[in-house]
């Protein structure tokens, strides 16, 4: 049976040798792009191909389309294939810890047609803190022919998510930290605070004290708290580029919560826009 949330350390460990399981470390650091290849080609998971987020899962901003667009289809494809998968292929993917820049790699897969991935619960921090071993240098699978449909249904635009500010009966979920959602702060882009009717629920919340994931249970009382009776294909998901709003989509789709959707251009195409209305303060 394919995974299709989350995965375990101790399964991954019985499938290392597994020519059927392709594992993808995407590890990175937005202060410091290079760090996760550097790090990759000095430890990884055996067997685990590296992925960027800006060069294999965004395409080049632009100023106006946020600073992680979604990459072209074709061109994804094509990386995907580069990474070995294929129809039938169970995707591992795994960043330092918390699965906040794996959960991207997870939602694109899904994206153009391929369900069989997981995130590893824990990333490798869990790995490594258990005595798993890792090897250093670049790794390469064999080419594959990566084939699948891409679904419009699982994102929207920025057209949409401003007629859903003036609709009670959709919500607009903000991944990122409540001082950035209120906008006392703003590290990253031009303007602070958030969309106007979003509702903060920071990815980090998905989490426990260990860094795994809060049981399926768990996170649906959480969001249920957070969404209250709108259905989860009302959802949009956005932070500030669309990646962490993964982990939120991660969460829900683990708690049995299916069909929320993913806004890619987030906060920083939203705010990069004039004319688009933005709101500060505690939410609504």
């Amino acid at each position: 049976m394919a995974l299709t949330t989350l995965i375990a350390t101790e399964t991954l460990a019985t499938h290392i040798d597994d020519a059927s399981f392709a594992i993808v470390d995407c590890r990175f650091r937005l202060d410091d792009p290079g760090w996760g290849e550097r790090e990759y080609e000095a430890a990884h998971i055996p067997g685990a191909v590296y992925a960027h987020l800006d060069r294999d899962l965004s395409s080049t901003p632009t100023g106006t389309n946020g600073r992680h667009p979604l990459p072209d289809p074709s061109e994804l494809r094509r990386r995907l294939g580069t990474f070995g998968i294929a129809p039938g292929v169970q995707v591992v993917a795994y960043d330092q810890d918390t699965g906040a820049f794996a959960s991207r790699l997870w939602w694109l897969l899904r994206w153009v047609g391929h369900r069989a991935v997981a995130v590893l619960d824990g990333g490798l921090a869990k790995w490594t803190a258990e005595g798993r071993p890792t090897r250093g240098g670049i790794e390469r699978r064999k080419q594959a022919d990566f084939t699948g449909e891409r679904n419009r249904d699982m994102m929207v635009d920025a057209a949409t998510v401003a007629q859903v500010t003036k609709r009670r009966d959709w919500r607009l979920l903000d991944a990122r930290a409540p001082e950035r959602y209120r906008g006392e702060v703003e590290p990253i882009d031009k303007k602070a605070g958030h969309i106007p009717t979003a509702v903060n629920h920071p990815f980090q919340t998905n989490l426990t004290a260990g860094g795994t994931f809060r049981s399926p249970s768990e996170l649906r009382g959480q969001f249920e708290a957070s969404l209250g009776s709108v259905p989860p294909p009302q959802i949009i998901a956005y932070c500030g580029s669309g990646v962490t709003a993964c982990h939120n989509l991660l969460a829900m789709e683990h708690a049995g919560l299916h069909g929320a959707k993913l806004y890619p251009g987030s906060w920083s195409e939203w705010s990069a826009d004039a004319s688009n209305p933005t709101a500060t303060g505690p939410q609504p």
